[in-house]
Order: structure tokens, then C-alpha cells, then sequence
């Protein structure tokens, strides 16, 4: 994938890059794999603002990913296409009873590609495996967390896993923040790594179209009230007045961890992502 630059015909041209879809082969995606994805603004059920900052942006249908990849029919690449939920690139696979579904597709896969799934597979990207069919030092990604729930972990453009040992029924896992976790044998990943390596590259360019995906503008705590936010007030520009910078629910906004100390899954936690 290449990134397409543009002349610097406007303020907002100038530094503008976008991505050059020279691997989408696909412009409208399969009917019968969409639904209709309503927008939320950020609010729960109660119609409380619950997430900040999302609201309008254009019309878009959730395309229905096949995490699980539990058929053990050859299938066959079929058209790359654009997702506009995530940063991914998926791929549409059509097996031998002609049933279509959608994946994450690894780089390198191109149309016309069989992929298999099964612990029989070749280790060869787009192909899903146990872990402990996949030998270590392997790179992988779309990996599952508990057997037959379907791949949660490594999924976004260009993300990697590798797979660095096995112990016992558990293997030990490096994601690509830097954390070593344990997860069990018997649950399936992705061979490769995951496609459109060029999205860091990608620059927005302006406001204009942060608001086409959906994310309105954030205002600094220190423009607010005292009412609405630990930073505001005083006359004129005023300091923060605590030792250091609050959420505007008042929590420390640096450096705070707010992970459960006793969270069930820190035995299945080697080493942090930030250990030095």
C-alpha cells in the first residue's frame, strides 16, 4: 500500500496524506453481510453522554467479520475490501459451498489466495491455527482469548503478534504493546500480520473531516467553569491549581493506573507493557 500526497493547494492540503487503495479490489461491500450501524453520539441507553466528544459524521453499515473462522472448508479470497469501522483491510472468502464471509486480512494476501483453517493448516498467512500447532517464533495475530469466542486480541492495520514459547497447556504471547501473556493452547490464531502497514503513515489533514468520522471538537478544561471541570476558572488565564492535571471527573490524568489491582487476569501476565 502506498500513501497518496497531495499539492499544497490549500493550508490543509499541505501536509494532508491519505490512503492510495491500491489494494482494494472491492468498491461496494456483500449485501448479505452488513447491517445497519445506528449512530449513538456517545450516549448509553439512558441517553447519557457516556463517551465524549462523538456525534454526526457520515452514514456507515457495520460489516460483519467472521472472528471465529471455525469452517474447515477451503476458502477463497474473493475481493479486498475497505472497512470503514476499522483501520484493517478485509478480505471476503467464499468456500467450496459457495457461503461468503469476511476477515481480517493479513498483508500479503491477494485475491485468488486459498485459505485454510484447521490444525492440519499450512503455516502460511490468513491461515488459522491452535497455538499449539504453530511453532514458536511464529508471528500471528487475530488471537483468541477463550476457545470458540473468536479472535479479540491484535486486529488493528499493521499490528503483529509472536507466539515465544509453550509451557504445559499454555503458550506465551508478546502483543504488540510489549506485553508477555500466557494464553491456552487450544486457542486459535491468525498466521501473518495484519495488512495496510501504511495507515501510521496516514495524516487528517483538517478539521472538516475529523467531523465526517464522527469525532467532534475537544475543549480544553482550562475555557470551562469550575462546574465543569477541575481546571476552570479564575481571571483571565489561570494555572492548573493542583499538583498535576485532573480528568474532568477529578482524577489524575498522568501517570495514574486505573487497572483493578486485583484483576482476575494478572496471573496470566508475564511482563507489563511497560516494564523496563
Amino acid at each position: 500500500m502506498a500513501v497518496k500526497t497531495y499539492k499544497p493547494t490549500t493550508p490543509s492540503r499541505r501536509h494532508m496524506a491519505t490512503p492510495s487503495f491500491a489494494e482494494i479490489t472491492k468498491k461496494t461491500p456483500e449485501k448479505s453481510l452488513v447491517v445497519t450501524l445506528k449512530s449513538k453520539a456517545g450516549r448509553n441507553n439512558f441517553g447519557r453522554v457516556t463517551v465524549r466528544h462523538q456525534g454526526g459524521g457520515n452514514k456507515r453499515k457495520y460489516r460483519i467479520i467472521d472472528f471465529k473462522r471455525n469452517s474447515t472448508s477451503p476458502c477463497t479470497v474473493t475481493a479486498i475490501e475497505y472497512d470503514p469501522n476499522r483501520t484493517a483491510y478485509i478480505a471476503l472468502l467464499c468456500d467450496e459451498q459457495g457461503n461468503k464471509s469476511y476477515t481480517i486480512a493479513a498483508n500479503g494476501v491477494k485475491v485468488g489466495d486459498v485459505l485454510y483453517s484447521g490444525a492440519d493448516s499450512d503455516i502460511r498467512p490468513g491461515n488459522v491455527l491452535p497455538l499449539a500447532n504453530i511453532p514458536v517464533g511464529t508471528v500471528i495475530y487475530n488471537i483468541e482469548l477463550y476457545p470458540g469466542r473468536g479472535a479479540q486480541l491484535v486486529r488493528s492495520a499493521g499490528a503483529a503478534a509472536q507466539l515465544m514459547s509453550k509451557e504445559g497447556k499454555m503458550g506465551q504471547v508478546r502483543l504488540p504493546s510489549g506485553e508477555v501473556r500466557y494464553i491456552r493452547l487450544d486457542c486459535t490464531a491468525t498466521i501473518g500480520q495484519v495488512g495496510n502497514l501504511e495507515h501510521e503513515n496516514i495524516k487528517i489533514g483538517k478539521a472538516g473531516k475529523k467531523r465526517h468520522m464522527g469525532i467532534r471538537p475537544t475543549v480544553r478544561g482550562s475555557v470551562m467553569n469550575p462546574v465543569d471541570h477541575p481546571h476552570g476558572g479564575g481571571e483571565g488565564r489561570a494555572p492548573i491549581g493542583h499538583p498535576g492535571p485532573l480528568t474532568p471527573w477529578g482524577k489524575p490524568a498522568l501517570g495514574y493506573k486505573t487497572r483493578n489491582k486485583k484483576a482476575r487476569t494478572d496471573k496470566f501476565i508475564v511482563k507489563r507493557r511497560n516494564a523496563k
